[in-house]
């Protein structure tokens, strides 16, 4: 397609078809977005993306235009708000806790308490991911040893028993309190408290072209990811989820998602 566009002047796209896999759709509407290409697509064919879709009249077939999405204004100023008062909220109230599990990382094994990931965030752009040390000292360094154990679907990479991670670790990880100092990363504005989960430069490298929408808007702390059963889906079906909240945000569902999040933790929905 990309050979297509540099050959030839487009200035539209028509996607007629309804029987056009979900997934090629999303990958055809993406890199038109990216070339300012208008794009429009037959009812059947929308799927998550209806949200944006803008009726065609005086079409021979029915169709609907799709339209970039926009991430300003008052409403994402709002969640920008939401995001500077919920962190330094929960950086407060939850600094006992911080310290106590600083403590157990420090005195059960060696290594520093924080773990600084480099992971693209908004726009594929690198930043310094915070989480508390849940593995033993050097423990990145054998993750190719382990690769052909790998249980995750797609470009993940996740062992429900991995033996890199250290028994306090393991709680944590079993809990997500091994995240809880993304709250700082949050305050900084790399990340938000809602939105994409962040991935690893290994499986980053490894998403197809039209995973990427998901670095239109910050990554999160959690998301629909967390509160749909993230073990139980495909990786594609993650990435729907993604897509989903990109259309479909407001302040009430990131609320709503904050609010499933803890039920969700506390049974381990979906966690390895």
């Amino acid at each position: 397609m990309d050979e297509v566009f540099d050959r030839e002047s487009i200035d539209e796209l028509i996607v007629a078809d309804p029987d056009f896999a979900e997934t090629r759709v999303l990958e055809i509407v993406d890199r038109c977005h990216r070339r300012g290409v208008r794009v429009r697509v037959a009812p059947t064919t929308m799927g998550v993306l209806a949200r944006r879709a803008e009726f065609v009249p005086g079409a021979a077939v029915p169709l609907f235009e799709l339209r970039p999405p926009v991430f300003e204004g008052a409403d994402y100023a709002l969640k920008r708000f939401f995001d500077l008062t919920g962190s330094l909220l929960g950086l407060i109230l939850l600094s006992p806790l911080l310290l106590i599990i600083a403590l157990a990382v420090k005195l059960t094994s060696r290594g520093p308490v924080m773990f600084r990931s480099r992971r693209p965030g908004i726009a594929g752009v690198p930043f310094s991911c915070l989480k508390f040390r849940t593995m033993y000292e050097g423990a990145e360094l054998r993750q190719h040893e382990l690769e052909d154990e790998n249980e995750a679907d797609g470009p993940l990479f996740k062992i429900r028993r991995d033996p890199r991670v250290t028994p306090v670790g393991r709680t944590l990880r079993r809990f997500s309190l091994d995240e809880l100092p993304q709250l700082w990363n949050v305050l900084r504005g790399e990340m938000s408290i809602v939105g994409p989960r962040p991935l690893p430069q290994r499986d980053y490298a490894r998403l197809e072209d039209w995973h990427r929408k998901r670095y239109l808007v910050l990554p999160g702390m959690t998301g629909l990811w967390q509160v749909s059963g993230r073990s139980e889906l495909d990786f594609d079906d993650l990435v729907k989820l993604d897509f989903l909240y990109i259309e479909r945000w407001s302040l009430a569902l990131d609320l709503s998602i904050i609010v499933q999040t803890i039920p969700a933790v506390i049974r381990r929905h979906g966690a390895f």
